[in-house]
């Protein structure tokens, strides 16, 4: 494994998290027992992964406190998100922290090394800093968390308007930005940021649907195309990223995907969910290999310059 260290916070991470969001959300979407999804877990551990993200909203804190039993625990990095909205409300203070002590129960843990509000919107963000804000900071010297981040709702904000904003505040430590080979906006929008202000960076959404199934990926591609975002001149319409597997560069579009990520300037951790061992085992390897050729950079990046509408999923 490769390590990093996750900007301010000093932390220092391997550059492969594992995510226990998305559609697999370690295996507890497709039907896996608790001791499954926990195998995931502790299989990622001895591969020396360091850093596990969860939230409250996945459920699968329980399946993370299971998964590192045993582990010491000053030798993982746990991440966790409270959910912005309850009831169809925003939550308010007391809440923030009541959710806390409930994550920490699942994770079996006394503090939470990043704690996010997770998936706010542009919408919610003053709020976020007149009444969430103090409440995180007075848990943070309660010591129940160690850092303060944020995450983007990016499914629905492909553009960054909140976390643009968010990034030019002071008490993030950590962001979760969305960023992939379709959608590169946050390079210039985020990431120039992030670095001048060395705030840690994890990625999401680096494979997603577009980027593991070739009939998604195709009709996204098309509808680029259509939309004027992507020139047409030199895609294959039925593999439009094939070239990235070209005299064996990568040995699929999901792993020249991983690369293309963990080579951006500015990102920390690429996140990656799954809920087979072998499919873990397979990203590890990909996120370890070195970055793409830079012709092939380059084409991706150029190819893709314009687009800020798509998520990937």
């Amino acid at each position: 494994m490769d390590y990093v260290t996750l900007g301010r916070t000093g932390l220092r991470v391997s550059v492969m998290g594992l995510g226990g969001g998305g559609h697999s959300r370690l295996g507890y979407r497709t039907g896996a027992s608790a001791e499954e999804s926990a195998a995931i877990v502790r299989r990622a551990l001895d591969l020396g992964v360091t850093f596990i993200d969860t939230a409250e909203a996945y459920g699968t804190e329980e399946t993370v406190g299971l998964g590192i039993k045993g582990h010491p625990r000053d030798a993982v990095v746990i991440s966790t998100k409270k959910s912005m909205r309850r009831d169809n409300r925003v939550i308010t203070a007391a809440e923030l922290a009541s959710g806390l002590d409930s994550s920490l129960t699942r994770l079996g843990s006394d503090y939470v090394d990043i704690y996010h509000l997770h998936a706010v919107t542009t919408r919610q963000y003053e709020y976020v800093l007149a009444e969430l804000v103090p409440e995180l900071l007075r848990l943070r010297e309660a010591g129940k968390i160690r850092y303060l981040g944020i995450t983007e709702q990016f499914g629905d904000d492909t553009g960054h308007e909140m976390l643009a904003r968010a990034v030019r505040e002071e008490p993030w430590d950590v962001v979760m930005v969305g960023f992939n080979v379709l959608n590169q906006s946050a390079r210039e929008r985020v990431l120039a940021e992030t670095q001048r202000r060395d705030i840690g960076v994890l990625c999401m959404f680096a494979v997603r649907a577009a980027l593991s199934q070739p009939d998604f990926l195709r009709r996204t591609v098309a509808d680029l195309v259509d939309a004027g975002l992507i020139d047409r001149d030199g895609l294959d319409p039925a593999d439009p990223l094939g070239f990235v597997r070209d005299n064996g560069i990568a040995a699929s579009v999901p792993e020249a995907a991983y690369r293309f990520c963990r080579a951006e300037p500015g990102i920390h951790v690429v996140l990656s969910g799954t809920g087979k061992i072998e499919h873990l085992e397979e990203n590890v390897a990909s996120l370890l290999k070195p970055p793409l050729p830079a012709e092939v950079h380059e084409r991706l990046v150029s190819t893709f310059a314009r687009v800020d509408t798509v998520s990937g999923q």
